[in-house]
């Protein structure tokens, strides 16, 4: 590498506008989940994007790669399994931002960027940045549109529910149905764990409220009455939703 053949790679814009490109994209979508408090945000996407674009653009180039082989040395050029080993290891990298907590799964959506932010960068860098720009244009729509969207519509909100019992209580997933019930809440998939040690019983489920509002004081006030029930936590999730995030 000289400093002429490093400013004649600057002024190749047929290298260098997808990886502008690729970095502008990665910021704007990494901008809103930045802003959103992710645990994947600005930097993340940014560098995602720039890296896909940067192997893909290895990938195209090939014939450019300065190698020592063989007279007889055949090479053999698949252009698709770049794609596929970067989507490939976006794979790993989402499944580290999804955490479930009680009956709520996080991360869903920021993993699902991180996917898109990565294909973008691999549009870029073939060269389609019509495609790329069409690509981005969408995934903003739809992560801060949508996002609105979904905050001004009518929606049911939702409560987290965990109770105590003794591991030998007539308490049962019944008894909690018809409660829940009385309080116009539908309940979902139900958890328990029960401690030896202490011969309690942990039961956690997310309720569905079936109105616009949630009834906890009622709620508490049946569950405190109950001689079945030794505690109970209620946490409303009314601006959460399954799989935010």
């Amino acid at each position: 590498m000289t400093p002429d053949s490093l400013l004649t790679t600057l002024q190749d814009t047929d290298m260098m506008l997808p990886l502008l490109c690729s970095l502008i994209a990665g910021a704007l979508i990494g901008v809103e989940r930045e802003f959103q408090g992710k645990p994947a945000g600005l930097r993340t996407h940014t560098l995602l994007c720039f890296a896909a674009a940067l192997m893909t653009l290895l990938g195209l180039r090939m014939a450019e790669w300065t190698a020592a082989l063989s007279v007889e040395t055949q090479v053999i050029s698949d252009l698709a399994r770049m794609p596929h080993a970067i989507l490939t290891g976006i794979g790993f990298l989402g499944a580290g931002v999804i955490f479930r907590e009680g009956a709520s799964v996080h991360g869903l959506t920021t993993a699902a960027s991180l996917w898109l932010t990565a294909a973008l960068g691999i549009v870029f860098g073939t060269g389609l940045l019509e495609l790329g720009t069409i690509g981005t244009a969408a995934a903003l729509i739809v992560l801060i549109l949508l996002r609105v969207l979904q905050r001004v519509s009518l929606r049911h909100p939702s409560l987290r529910l965990e109770i105590i019992t003794a591991c030998n209580s007539p308490f049962d997933s019944t008894t909690l149905t018809a409660t829940l019930a009385a309080h116009h809440l539908k309940p979902g998939p139900i958890s328990q764990r029960e401690d030896r040690s202490t011969g309690l019983r942990h039961v956690l489920l997310k309720a569905t409220s079936t109105r616009v509002t949630l009834d906890n004081a009622g709620l508490s006030k049946a569950l405190h009455q109950d001689p079945q029930v030794q505690g109970f936590t209620i946490t409303p999730l009314e601006n959460e939703a399954l799989g935010s995030g």
